[in-house]
């Protein structure tokens, strides 16, 4: 299927590596205009060149820190009239909330919340004037399940939904929906960290931690971060443009739940 996203402006938050990475793939193979962003220039460079390799489409690297006013004023000048925004960034880092300070508790917000959020004021303006808009949250299965070592991802996340959903009904008439994207468990180094925090915790080997994990699945796997990135790509496309407001869950079934 053709997404009608060909000459298309796009950028990719946490873009080197993981399933920032993918959405960015997805997209190049579609013919978007790429600007990719993460902190690690040689990581991002090497992203820019594997995406180029597989695609034709070289994107445009901005080595960025996207937490801080600086950073983001770095990414909107390289791409000041984006028609896609991917805000994604690196999970906070598991543990206990008995152990977390108030400092612990802005770095989860910064990056989780308050972030998307400033770079989505400040393009969605330009978005409705152009008539077109696809913004695509990257958050996380917690939001809808969450948890227990994950508490600051958890609480920042969660913030981000809310509000989102409230942002997101008012932009739909002008063509520019807002979703998220909430991955369960697919097979990225975010997920080895996470994976290795629950086997110290518990004090057993990660390989039973992993194998009982995967057994847990219905699809008995971790998702492929390709699944992730066509999936975003979808969101971006001109045929979900009667879709806002979502949250996305793709985890393989994990979740029990009927709604």
């Amino acid at each position: 299927m053709d997404f009608r996203l060909r000459g298309r402006k796009a950028i990719v938050c946490a873009a080197s590596q993981g399933l920032g990475k993918s959405c960015a793939m997805a997209l190049a193979h579609e013919g978007v205009d790429l600007v990719i962003v993460a902190r690690r220039e040689a990581v991002l460079q090497q992203a820019a060149d594997d995406i180029a390799a597989t695609t034709g489409t070289k994107p445009r690297i901005v080595a960025a820190d996207v937490t801080t006013a600086e950073g983001r004023r770095a990414i909107l000048q390289a791409c000041p009239d984006p028609d896609i925004l991917i805000n994604n960034a690196g999970g906070p880092p598991a543990g206990d909330f008995r152990n977390w300070e108030r400092e612990d508790w802005i770095k989860a917000l910064d990056s989780n919340m308050l972030a998307p959020i400033e770079l989505m004021k400040a393009t969605i303006d330009g978005m409705i004037a152009r008539r077109f808009g696809r913004i695509v949250n990257i958050t996380s299965h917690a939001v809808k399940a969450p948890v227990g070592m994950l508490g600051l991802s958890n609480g920042a996340r969660s913030g981000l939904t809310g509000f989102v959903a409230g942002l997101a009904r008012s932009t739909a008439s002008h063509n520019v929906t807002i979703n998220n994207l909430l991955p369960g468990t697919f097979d990225t180094d975010r997920l080895k960290t996470n994976l290795q925090a629950l086997a110290n915790s518990t004090k057993r080997p990660v390989d039973h931690v992993t194998s009982e994990i995967i057994a847990e699945n219905p699809t008995k796997r971790f998702g492929h971060p390709d699944e992730f990135g066509s999936t975003c790509a979808f969101l971006c496309s001109a045929q979900a443009a009667y879709m806002t407001g979502q949250n996305i869950l793709i985890d393989g079934g994990a979740y029990p739940g009927t709604f």
